[in-house]
């Protein structure tokens, strides 16, 4: 079910998603100020372009332990991506939501643009995975990357 979801999803805007996501890198990464936003970028673009049957989970969630991006210096990185671009992309994914969320049949597609209007907020220390990956990180049964 989730690959017809995420092929739905691809013809209905999602690869579209994705896409700004990568121009947002590239950009990012021409400019020496944004080298360290781009990551976040190309996890979104991930996910924008794929997202049934993962979700968002912050790294050290899924770790066990903190890393530069989940630390100080990533709070500080969001703060910044906040102020210079995480609000408008979320509220343009909101948008996208609420249009969606109209029809019932764009209701699954209206939830995965507010998991990527959440994440867009604050997205350093983030990473995508599995659904089972993380159902497993939480009964801690599994820490990868340990």
């Amino acid at each position: 079910m989730n690959v017809l979801l995420n092929i739905l999803w691809l013809i209905f805007g999602g690869f579209f998603s994705g896409l700004g996501w990568i121009l947002a890198g590239i950009l990012m990464a021409i400019t020496i100020i944004g080298i360290p936003f781009v990551r976040s970028c190309f996890m979104l673009a991930s996910f924008s372009f794929w997202p049934f049957g993962r979700d968002i989970i912050a790294r050290d969630e899924l770790t066990g332990r903190e890393d530069l991006g989940t630390g100080a210096l990533g709070l500080i990185g969001n703060i910044i991506w906040f102020i210079l671009c995480g609000w408008w992309l979320a509220v343009w994914h909101i948008v996208a939501a609420v249009a969606l969320a109209i029809t019932i049949i764009g209701i699954p597609f209206a939830l995965q643009h507010v998991k990527l209007a959440l994440a867009s907020l604050f997205p350093i220390g983030k990473t995508v995975v599995e659904y089972d990956a993380i159902n497993a990180t939480r009964r801690g049964q599994l820490r990868p990357g340990l």
